[in-house]
């Protein structure tokens, strides 16, 4: 069974942002050099979503979301 994409402007502001979250922080918190916030990571992400860069998406058989890069 393959995942289902799931529009992002279709999610409620709550839920968005829960899949958000929960994704930048299942990726951890190391980004280099530099500290980036939570909050920079999360608008960073929602960008990338807005732009097409990337897009959620959800698996049936684990009932979890995540989000991939569109190339």
């Amino acid at each position: 069974m393959s995942d289902l994409k799931i529009p992002w402007d279709e999610l409620s502001e709550d839920a968005l942002m829960g899949i958000i979250e929960e994704f930048v922080t299942r990726e951890g918190t190391e980004y280099g050099d530099s500290e980036i916030s939570l909050e920079m990571k999360c608008q960073q992400v929602r960008q990338q979503l807005r732009d097409d860069e990337a897009f959620i998406t959800f698996d049936e058989e684990l009932q979890t979301c995540s989000i991939s890069p569109a190339n």
